[in-house]
């Protein structure tokens, strides 16, 4: 499990939500070697509450190198 606070969903994409691209660096992930870190429940201020289920990369230090490269 992370012990990174895990960003806030509403600025995740749909792919991100749904656990097929990395939480973190938005890479798509295979079912059988993404890292899952539990299904959470969001609730809106305005609408109905729901799941999400963050996903992250097997390999954390490519995953880090490449959300870098996406800030810079």
């Amino acid at each position: 499990m992370t012990v990174r606070d895990l960003p806030p969903v509403s600025e995740l994409s749909e792919q991100q939500q749904r656990g097929w691209s990395c939480v973190w660096c938005g890479t798509e992930l295979s079912t059988g070697t993404a890292a899952n870190l539990g299904e959470r429940r969001h609730t809106p201020v305005n609408g109905s509450p729901y799941w999400w289920f963050p996903r992250e990369c097997p390999d954390t230090s490519a995953c880090a190198t490449r959300e870098g490269e996406q800030t810079r």
